[in-house]
Formats: C-alpha cells, structure tokens, sequence
C-alpha cells in the first residue's frame, strides 16, 4: 500500500536527499544528496531496503509529520526529541506510524542533520537521476508546512529494530589528502593547520562550512592569483582572511582559493555533524592511508544489517531475565516532562 506524508509544520530546512545525481561536474552541477551519506545507510538498515531511497533531512530542527496510511520510519542521523502523539520514542530505531498519528520531531540534542526515512522511500519524480533537492541549483526546494510527498511501496513490515550509530556527532579527527596546491603552503603553516583545534561556524550550511579558530590565518604567498579550477566536497579552500572553508555536498565546481587539503569522504560527514562546539582537528594521511580508511568504510556499512537488534527482546530469549529492564529503549529515555 501506498500513501502520503503530510508535513503540518515544518522546521527551517527541511529537503528530500538520496545519494545525489553524479556526472555532471562539467555542466556545473555538484553531486549534491544527503549531507550525512551514512545516516542514509544507517536508515536503509534499519528499514531492510535500499540505501539509494529518498528519506527526509532535516537540518537542526524536524516539524511535525502525519501519513494517511500506517507507515514503517526510522530516524538516523543527529539525535532529535521525538515522539509519536506526544509518547517519546527512540532515535536509531525503526517504528511503526499508525496512520493520523502525530509524528513530532523537534531540536537536534547532536549533531546537525537528522533523517526521517519510510518504508517504500519518498515517491518523487526522479530529475537527472536522483530524487535529491540541490537548492542552490534550483532542483526541488525546501518543504513548508502544508507540503505532501507520496510514500513508495513498502516491501516489508518488520519494525522494533536498533542500530548503534557510527560516531560522528562529536567532533574528532578528520583525515585529510593534498590537495593541488598542499605544496603552496610552507611546512610550519601545514604543521599549524594540523595542531589547531577548529570549530564550525553556525553559518555553515549544505554548500560549505567555514571553520573558527584562534590564532593567524592561515595565508599563503601568491593564493590569491590561484586560476579557477574543478572542486569538490570535501575541499578545503583558504579564504583571503586565511580561514579554511571546507566544501560540502552542495558546494560550486570551480574555484580559485587555495586549497591545503581534501577531506576523505568517509570523514565529511563528521565536519556536517559537528555541532559549533564541538572540536574538529584536521590530519594529512597517504593516498595509500585514505583508500584503506574508505575501504573499510565502505565495509562498515554493508555490514550495517548484520549488527541490528531487536529493540525489545523477547523474555523467552533472555536467560537471566531479573536483570533486565524491558521497557529500556521503548523511549528515547531523555525527554523532558
């Protein structure tokens, strides 16, 4: 059966994201999608369907969500207040909509980007391959409060699933490659980018995250004649007050900043998680260090299936049932009264 979700109230931005549209760099088009791939992943799992389905992101703050139809959902990405008619329910976990319920989703708690994923996908009419709105390229455009999408067929009906995230929300290391013009800056000012604690600035959004920091700039001799050129997300352009400016998925396909490095894909999604208190430290690793880091990336996530976990398990299945508690993860178990 198929159905709509209805949003009664939207929060700031709120899109539809797959994986993105790729092969079309030359035309001036970024690859665009989800800002955190793995929350697509994660959603994918924990659904049991394709991690190339569109889910809803939802950046800082969710809305309100009702579906004509009962619905199977699964909430990845940055932790978010939610509930279902005012009941607190878990973040990571697969539920079950009934339909007319009332599902609201409020602050994020983590992290930035949060993702609200149904059983089937959402049914949008595919544009160059992909069902991901591209903002600043005008492909699809932000949800209001009113809007409705169609919900895909959904193949199963198992819910009460938990996944354990991979942990990206806090901050951390963030692996680094030289880039085209790394050899432009001198080795103290490489070794000073790679000791200095960074911190995303609040302004950050899908086309780029400008990082604060205390201390110089990190300029460089002859930067600003750099000639325009191909980019992509995950590179690291110093702007002309020497602050590092890290390209994300909706970022433009040329430019002339200097660039001191490339963010590894399987790290970008930790700058978009990086909530502005949170510390980021920048490391220069090997080509040879960069392909085993995706490779086991990549395992990580087609692995994902095989670590979920009933969310409540059955009493017949737990031997030593006095030292359980049975209701532990029905709810987010952190909500405010």
């Amino acid at each position: 059966m198929t159905g709509k979700l209805t949003i009664r109230r939207a929060g700031p931005v709120l899109t539809v994201q797959d994986r993105g549209r790729g092969g079309y760099l030359a035309y001036g088009l970024s690859r665009g999608g989800a800002a955190d791939l793995t929350a697509l992943a994660e959603g994918a799992a924990l659904m049991g369907q394709s991690a190339d389905l569109a889910a809803l992101e939802m950046a800082g703050f969710g809305g309100e969500f009702v579906t004509d139809v009962d619905t199977r959902i699964a909430l990845t990405g940055a932790e978010m207040s939610a509930r279902i008619d005012g009941t607190p329910v878990a973040w990571n976990v697969s539920h079950l909509l009934p339909a007319g319920a009332v599902l609201s989703i409020g602050a994020a708690r983590t992290g930035i980007y949060g993702y609200l994923h149904v059983g089937g996908g959402f049914d949008l009419d595919p544009r160059l391959g992909s069902r991901a709105t591209h903002v600043s390229a005008g492909i699809g455009g932000i949800l209001q409060s009113g809007d409705t999408l169609r919900i895909g067929a959904d193949r199963s009906d198992e819910v009460g699933k938990l996944l354990v995230p991979e942990d990206r929300f806090g901050g951390g290391e963030v692996r680094v490659l030289p880039s085209l013009q790394t050899d432009l800056f001198s080795e103290d000012i490489r070794a000073a980018f790679e000791s200095t604690a960074f911190h995303r600035d609040m302004r950050g959004n899908r086309m780029g995250v400008r990082m604060n920091f205390d201390g110089p700039g990190f300029l460089v001799e002859g930067g600003l004649s750099v000639l325009s050129e191909v980019i992509v997300s995950g590179d690291i352009q110093i702007t002309g007050d020497g602050a590092p400016f890290v390209l994300m998925a909706e970022c433009q396909t040329t430019g002339g900043y200097p660039r001191i490095g490339t963010v590894l894909p399987c790290d970008l999604a930790r700058v978009a998680q990086a909530q502005p208190q949170a510390v980021l430290r920048f490391r220069f690793v090997t080509m040879a260090e960069a392909v085993e880091a995706e490779r086991r990336h990549d395992a990580n996530l087609r692995a994902l299936r095989g670590r979920l976990t009933p969310l409540v398990r059955d009493p017949r299945d737990m031997h030593d049932l006095l030292s359980y508690q049975l209701i532990s993860g029905v709810i987010a178990g952190n909500e405010e009264d």
